[in-house]
């Protein structure tokens, strides 16, 4: 994932459009787009998150920019508004804006040729947009990345989101879409007992590169409540694990714990007979 920058003519490049999706839903997606977009923006990125999840919208809610929406991404892809007119700065940073989805539409109500389109008009004034996928890999999901020039693929360490996950991560490299993986909630006391699947367990189900792990914080949920993405609490071990997971996306080497204990994912595969 790059940065954009001078490259000596007097442009600058395009910036950079990641799809943050999962496949299944609850795993954390909407405040990984929210909480990656406000820890690039206090880099001093310009960043865009995009809600994508035409009719049942949140991230304006994470974000506490529900009061402010007057356009949304469906007014920008149908051209009933300026795309300028349609996105909203974030009250904690002069670097992170929203544009926010329709929550009266359906998710067919825009193709991908008109997701691109709605993108196309945001690459030159941002470092990094970010896109929030819906859940599932219908309609909803292709339209997200429409445009993607890569993926962050966010699960839990549970078996049925780690299932859903390697779909989509076949879904996106048919794409052409490179994906990295961002491991959400894991409580490392649980791997130690070998009842949770360990960060190793996950990377070699799933075979791409971890960007991230975000251990288990009841911290997400009050920030969640008071529209503040978890980065602006320093106390948070989710909003470092976010800072340095947006350290990452800019090009910095930070290595990434582990924790790991006994392998459970070994245990299951031997438990069911299958070669792990």
């Amino acid at each position: 994932m790059n940065t954009r920058r001078d490259n000596g003519s007097g442009k600058k490049d395009l910036g950079e459009v990641i799809v943050i999706t999962s496949g299944k839903g609850g795993v954390g997606k909407t405040t990984t787009t929210a909480s990656l977009g406000a820890a690039l923006a206090l880099r001093g990125q310009r960043v865009l998150v995009v809600d994508a999840d035409i009719g049942l919208r949140n991230l304006d809610m994470m974000l506490g920019l529900e009061n402010r929406i007057v356009f949304n991404v469906v007014d920008v892809a149908k051209k009933i508004c300026k795309p300028a007119q349609a996105i909203i700065k974030s009250k904690k940073s002069n670097n992170l804006y929203l544009l926010p989805a329709s929550q009266t539409d359906d998710k067919d109500v825009v193709d991908e040729a008109e997701v691109r389109y709605v993108l196309d008009q945001f690459r030159r004034e941002f470092h990094y947009i970010l896109v929030d996928s819906p859940a599932g890999i219908e309609q909803g999901f292709r339209n997200a990345c429409a445009g993607a020039d890569s993926a962050i693929v966010v699960t839990t360490p549970e078996v049925s989101a780690i299932r859903d996950a390697d779909r989509v991560v076949g879904l996106l490299s048919s794409k052409g879409i490179e994906a990295r993986l961002i491991i959400n909630r894991i409580d490392f006391e649980m791997v130690r007992r070998g009842d949770m699947l360990s960060v190793r367990d996950v990377q070699d189900i799933l075979g791409i590169e971890i960007l991230g792990v975000v251990e288990r914080d009841d911290q997400i949920i009050s920030a969640a409540n008071c529209g503040e993405p978890v980065v602006y609490n320093q106390k948070s071990k989710a909003g470092q694990a976010f800072t340095r997971i947006a350290a990452r996306v800019c090009g910095e080497q930070i290595a990434i714990p582990s924790f790991d204990g006994g392998s459970l994912w070994s245990r299951i595969t031997k438990k069911l007979g299958v070669n792990a």
